[in-house]
């Protein structure tokens, strides 16, 4: 059985249908067993080496915990887990003796599936409460409810869901060679697979479709769906998949990509093994082909595809 893709190693029980519930939860609250992820702005506290989450008793942050306090599950334990933003509260005075905030990109790359997963949870749910104050009917400012899964409107009555923004990510297949593209700020021989945003209305495999005529100017065929990935980047939700190619010639077309191309399998197996052990974050910079990082969906589609079963 294949590992989960980074961020989605999550085994809490969510507690869906006791989240509605204001006296369960505020016991919750109240209970010495819960604890809490902190997180501010540069990510998500830890200690140690190799790093671990801080998870703090809510009776440990001064005042209290902050609102919204955002219920992320239930252990197996019975205890919950809650993520706060303590942005305000380290930036004075660490809430925890050596504790740092940690990106979550290292955040994938560092920790156990179940830690990132917990991490990806926490940062989607607070980058959607910092972002989304007010009701976007009428503008007033709006309350978080259902521990801090919905924001409802004191004055028009609105409801508002946290926001998931879905992503198709996709390998175009041509026999044995893959359509890779690659953006301009990346660094020096990075390529990755093709992606863009579904747009209203339409179905992920039309969105694979337009996003590869749009980005590269090939037509595709039997787009497939893997796997999917939470990418809290803020909010994405990348779905990923291999589409088989129908035709044209590579070019860049939309002014998202600096370059375009086909790769053989055997540059990508290439790439793949001039990696070797060389730590995530500093790639060797003079390879030919720089492969997506291993955090990534777009290097799991690579790897799949490599081993046949992409």
């Amino acid at each position: 059985m294949r590992a989960p893709n980074t961020f989605a190693g999550s085994t809490l029980d969510r507690a869906g249908g006791r989240r509605t519930d204001a006296g369960w939860v505020q016991e919750r609250l109240a209970d010495p067993g819960s604890r809490a992820l902190a997180l501010t702005r540069d990510g998500i506290l830890v200690t140690g080496d190799p790093p671990a989450l801080v998870r703090i008793a809510l009776g440990q942050i001064p005042g209290g915990a902050p609102e919204p306090a955002v219920l992320l599950g239930v252990g197996p334990d019975g205890d919950a887990l809650f993520a706060v933003d303590v942005e305000h509260l380290h930036a004075r005075r660490p809430l925890i003796p050596g504790a740092r905030a940690l990106g979550l990109r290292e955040v994938g790359a560092r920790l156990p599936a179940e830690e990132a997963g917990l991490a990806a949870q926490a940062a989607a749910l607070l980058n959607w409460h910092r972002s989304h104050p007010h009701c976007s009917r009428c503008g007033a400012v709006t309350d978080a409810t259902a521990a801090g899964h919905l924001r409802c409107c004191p004055v028009c009555g609105g409801e508002h869901h946290p926001r998931t923004d879905p992503v198709v990510i996709m390998l175009v297949l041509d026999g044995d060679r893959v359509l890779l593209g690659r953006q301009a700020s990346w660094p020096a021989g990075r390529y990755s697979a093709l992606a863009g945003f579904v747009e209203g209305g339409e179905s992920l495999e039309e969105a694979v479709a337009r996003e590869v005529m749009e980005e590269a100017g090939v037509a595709v065929r039997d787009a497939r769906y893997v796997s999917s990935q939470p990418w809290p980047f803020p909010s994405s939700l990348m779905l990923g998949f291999t589409a088989r190619y129908a035709g044209g010639e590579p070019e860049v077309r939309d002014g998202e990509l600096e370059d375009v191309r086909w790769f053989t399998r055997a540059q990508v197996a290439a790439a793949a093994a001039r990696e070797g052990s060389a730590d995530w974050a500093a790639p060797p910079g003079d390879a030919e082909l720089l492969l997506p990082p291993p955090i990534a969906i777009a290097r799991r589609l690579l790897d799949g595809w490599l081993a046949d079963t992409a």
